[in-house]
């Protein structure tokens, strides 16, 4: 099953109406999102996406939905493997960048069935550095706030099918993500992933992950890549891919890897978490 749908806080919406002009997310970025795998119609790391919405509404300064509005969307998803996005934005009213005193957040959500590709789970992926930098905002780090337009950038750094992903550092030359997945990598005896203190996105699987021990958060240019044990990337509606060969930023190999008992063993938690296949053959 697929949908979409709109909702007001204050004023109800037409089914299919489209956003109007005047939306703040629409011309400011003024808002906020969430992906949410659901399997059967239960979200996956529910309450993490739920606090993480609150966290980020906290920072912009307005109200979230009723929580019974938000809790009756993952049932639209019916049987099978989906993906709910939720967009809200401010709504309209303010004067330029000004925000409305008052503000009538304006909620979208739509969803589509999805199928994970395995092989990137059991075969690995190629990824690549990028060119672009991120800036560095510590009042709007880890939040995942409409403001994308350095990942769409980057994400257009290349086209090459068998290049999964790009990471990206900062403006201060700090490793910070990829594209739409956060970073993990084996160095020093333990699990690592970027501190992520003045930009990037704090996805719901890293701190499920984060919460169960085990992975230390550090701070590390991108360098420190070429020398780790094991390389993965994951995401809560993608599982962990295991990275198998990292390239510059021309698409020249730097490093390659061969997925071990330390890669699965991350997999598999991460996995656990969100309902996918612990190995191939499950």
């Amino acid at each position: 099953m697929s949908g979409t749908g709109d909702h007001s806080l204050a004023r109800g919406l037409t089914p299919g109406e489209g956003v109007p002009f005047d939306d703040r997310g629409l011309a400011y970025g003024d808002g906020l999102f969430e992906t949410v795998l659901v399997r059967d119609g239960v979200p996956q790391l529910w309450e993490r996406h739920l606090g993480r919405l609150a966290r980020v509404a906290a920072a912009l300064g307005f109200p979230l939905p009723e929580r019974e509005t938000l809790e009756a969307l993952p049932a639209r998803a019916g049987e099978g493997l989906a993906v709910l996005k939720l967009v809200l934005t401010r709504g309209s009213g303010g004067r330029g960048y000004l925000a409305p005193e008052a503000p009538e957040p304006r909620l979208r959500w739509q969803v589509l069935p999805f199928s994970p590709d395995p092989a990137r789970w059991w075969q690995g992926v190629a990824v690549r550095h990028c060119r672009l930098r991120l800036a560095v905002q510590p009042a709007l780090a880890g939040l995942k706030h409409l403001n994308r337009l350095e990942n769409v950038l980057a994400r257009g750094e290349w086209r090459d099918p068998e290049v999964a992903e790009g990471l990206l550092c900062d403006a201060e030359g700090r490793l910070v993500e990829a594209t739409c997945m956060n970073v993990f990598w084996w160095s020093d005896g333990g699990w690592q992933t970027p501190r992520l203190e003045g930009c990037g996105v704090a996805g719901t699987l890293r701190e499920a992950l984060l919460a169960r021990g085990g992975i230390r958060e550090v701070t590390a240019g991108p360098e420190v890549l070429d020398r780790v044990e094991a390389l993965c990337l994951g995401n809560s509606v993608q599982g962990l891919w295991p990275v198998t060969r990292l390239d510059d930023t021309e698409g020249r190999p730097l490093a390659r890897w061969t997925p071990t008992e330390r890669h699965r063993t991350l997999q598999a938690e991460a996995h656990g978490l969100l309902g996918y296949p612990l190995q191939p053959d499950d």
